[in-house]
């Protein structure tokens, strides 16, 4: 009997530290994940679900990392099988919904799961479980703005919150649903971070996710602080210094490459890893290298990496090759999933597709898809304008205008380069009336700049191209109210303008003494009775005054006065 029991506390022994060292080993497994070493996440994670098969949270991780590897298929089928082999657990009932809004699944199926995980684990008291309620929070924070519901998620990340006073993770889940919701949203997202930090000053993650919403607002000092701190909080948190290296590998080579360097020392060694080697090399400048890293890659395990098409595209585009270049980023296209395509990558396209001339409807459409996937308004507004420029390019000036509202719209409040671009590519377009209605605008938003004044000269006079309707009058009148405020610099400017005023009512309005007043106004502005300015408006004013004259003389059908010189064009 006592053999016995020695047998059975050895037995249990073992089981109760086999059990540890799983229990360790999910453990290992999540912290993979929080550094962004997927690999070494789904290593881990596999060995513990194959050491226990049946055990629903090691298969719920296992399947998180299949969707951090954005192996949304690999997810799915992993769960489907736990519920097939009879585990039937809330930890899988969310894992499933998960992938199935990664899958741009039913939201209110997978609403549905979550609420039953909710109701399955709640306490004796009728306490909620917090892992589950920060797990369905990390769904509706994955992906994409169009996929799940964030505001679902904040909801339940904050009875998250006040379960569990000191897990981060619920924190960091919860800006992130916050920023999903919008730009608008970034100081609740930045407060839920710094909860993150109160919970646990050393959680790098809290630093970094801060940083990056500053990175996103062009505001390099708080970025700089906030990832500065992150790395001070944990130096082996590779993320952010993948961050960096995206920061600079377009403005400094040489710092990117040496945030590349700390990157690779502390990320998972794969075909990740390779592809950023790769991609520093074509930043570089130096293309055949990186060619030749690309060659590398596919000579070995990274030959399925699907983004190799994308830099062969980058590599021989910068080489002069556009045509090879537009071989690579459409074979690319046609064989990546649609998680595996980047912003830049649409961006890329466009621009390259529109040095094929008959190609500008389809690089717009990529530019497009650019802006509905990216995330951050900064950028959805650099591809909208990158549109504009490409279709100004081209001289599809209807279509540019179309752009530019849609650009206007998305800002909200036009800039004064808006109102001059709109302008510009309505006259461009021959679209009179519109160019008269936003120059009109223009003035009124910035009316100490000269060019609303303009447009809305040039809009009124080609809505009038004979001058016989005198559109241009009232504009013309504004501008040089406007330059006389600079007399000195506008002297010409106002002449010329004065000129055109003169043809108008001397041939068109026959307001012959209109057409003298104007006279004496351009020999005000050059007095010099030497000059050719002061010459041409005397004989003009002398002209017309006899002119009128002998129409005072003669009635109303007396002879018409002489037009003036230049047929009504302004030098």
């Amino acid at each position: 009997m006592k053999k016995m029991k020695k047998a059975t506390l050895t037995i249990l022994a073992v089981a109760f530290v086999t059990s540890f060292a799983i229990s360790q080993t999910i453990d290992d497994g999540i912290k993979y994940l929080y550094y962004e070493r997927v690999n070494s996440a789904k290593e881990t994670l596999q060995k513990v679900v194959a050491a226990k098969p049946n055990d629903a949270l090691s298969i719920y991780w296992l399947g998180q990392a299949y969707l951090a590897d954005k192996d949304i298929p690999g997810a799915k089928a992993l769960y489907q099988k736990a519920l097939t082999a009879g585990v039937n657990d809330p930890w899988i009932w969310v894992g499933t919904a998960h992938a199935d809004l990664m899958d741009n699944g039913d939201i209110n199926a997978a609403k549905q799961k979550f609420e039953q995980a909710i109701t399955a684990t709640k306490g004796k008291k009728g306490v909620e479980n917090a892992d589950i309620l920060n797990a369905i929070g990390r769904a509706n924070a994955d992906g994409s703005s169009k996929q799940g519901d964030p505001g679902y998620g904040i909801e339940k990340l904050i009875r998250a919150q006040e379960i569990n006073k000191t897990n981060p993770d619920i924190s960091i889940n919860l800006g992130i649903c916050y920023l999903k919701m919008g730009t608008d949203k970034g100081g609740e997202a930045v407060e839920a971070f710094r909860d993150a930090i109160v919970r646990n000053p050393q959680y790098a993650q809290a630093y970094y996710r801060t940083g990056k919403i500053y990175q996103s607002q062009n505001n390099t000092e708080f970025m700089n602080e906030w990832y500065g701190k992150a790395i001070a909080a944990d130096p082996a948190f590779a993320p952010v210094y993948l961050a960096y290296f995206d920061y600079y590998k377009d403005r400094d080579v040489n710092a990117a490459k040496e945030f590349l360097d700390k990157y690779v020392a502390n990320a998972d060694k794969d075909c990740t890893v390779d592809y950023f080697v790769a991609d520093y090399l074509y930043r570089a400048g130096k293309y055949q290298e990186s060619i030749s890293k690309v060659k590398e890659m596919e000579s070995g395990a990274c030959k399925d990496f699907v983004r190799t098409s994308v830099l062969y595209a980058y590599d021989y585009d910068k080489m002069g090759d556009s045509v090879t270049a537009k071989s690579y980023i459409e074979k690319f296209f046609a064989a990546a999933p649609a998680n595996k395509i980047e912003p830049t990558d649409y961006v890329f396209a466009g621009k390259l597709l529109a040095k094929f001339p008959g190609n500008e409807v389809q690089a717009l459409s990529y530019l497009q898809k650019a802006v509905d996937a990216d995330t951050v308004m900064a950028k959805k507004l650099e591809y909208m304008t990158i549109a504009a420029g490409m279709l100004s390019k081209a001289k599809k000036y209807n279509e540019q205008v179309d752009v530019l509202l849609k650009l206007i719209s998305m800002k909200g409040k036009a800039t004064a380069r808006d109102y001059y671009d709109l302008s510009k590519a309505s006259l461009d377009a021959k679209n009179c009336v519109l160019a008269d209605s936003i120059s009109k605008q223009y003035i009124t938003a910035f009316p100490d700049l000269p060019q609303g004044y303009t447009f809305n000269v040039s809009a009124n006079k080609m809505c009038d191209v004979d001058t016989s309707k005198g559109l241009a009058v009232i504009p013309v009148n504004n501008y040089i109210a406007f330059l006389s405020k600079d007399l000195t610099k506008n002297r010409k400017t106002i002449y010329n303008n004065y000129y055109f005023l003169l043809v108008y009512f001397a041939q068109y309005a026959k307001d012959l003494q209109k057409g003298i007043d104007i006279c004496d106004s351009m020999i005000a502005l050059y007095p010099d009775p030497t000059s050719e300015e002061n010459k041409f408006p005397t004989d003009t004013k002398t002209t017309l005054q006899k002119a009128l004259q002998k129409k005072a003389g003669t009635g109303n059908n007396a002879n018409q006065a002489k037009p003036a010189p230049g047929g009504g064009k302004l030098n």
